[in-house]
């Protein structure tokens, strides 16, 4: 996988943000923490910017149940924010969707399958076979 860049943010930490940021770390990714304890609009709209002007090859938002920071991260041109809940969903998200925001809900994911998320979402790259659609996205 080598080295990402990732820009991570969240509106609350938690022990399940501190052990994301932890894990990242300790995989050798450059963490770049944007809108830290800002509102959730905030924090997604930060890290779709940073990812958007090229600050983060990927991003990572987390709010209680992260849609909030997967909708305002999407309103970013460029950003395409997936909000995900197992490791195949996120995988697909790359693979299909050539997602570059992973939202987490805070509520509901275990530190487990945020790190299968993750690595699932950094390890898979986009279909090549998919880039007409998702140049359809905008």
């Amino acid at each position: 996988m080598g080295e990402v860049r990732i820009a991570f943010g969240t509106d609350e930490r938690t022990e399940l943000t501190e052990a994301i940021l932890t894990d990242l770390r300790e995989g050798g990714h450059r963490v770049i923490v944007v809108g830290d304890g800002a509102p959730w609009p905030d924090v997604g709209r930060a890290v779709g910017q940073a990812v958007a002007e090229g600050d983060a090859e990927r991003g990572v938002v987390c709010c209680w149940t992260g849609t909030g920071v997967s909708i305002a991260a999407n309103k970013v041109e460029g950003v395409r924010a997936a909000l995900c809940t197992d490791a195949e969903t996120a995988r697909g998200a790359r693979r299909w969707n050539d997602a570059n925001v992973l939202a987490l809900g805070l509520r509901l994911t275990s530190r487990e399958v945020a790190r299968e998320m993750i690595e699932a979402f950094l390890a898979t790259g986009a279909d090549a076979e998919e880039r007409e659609n998702v140049a359809k996205l905008g």
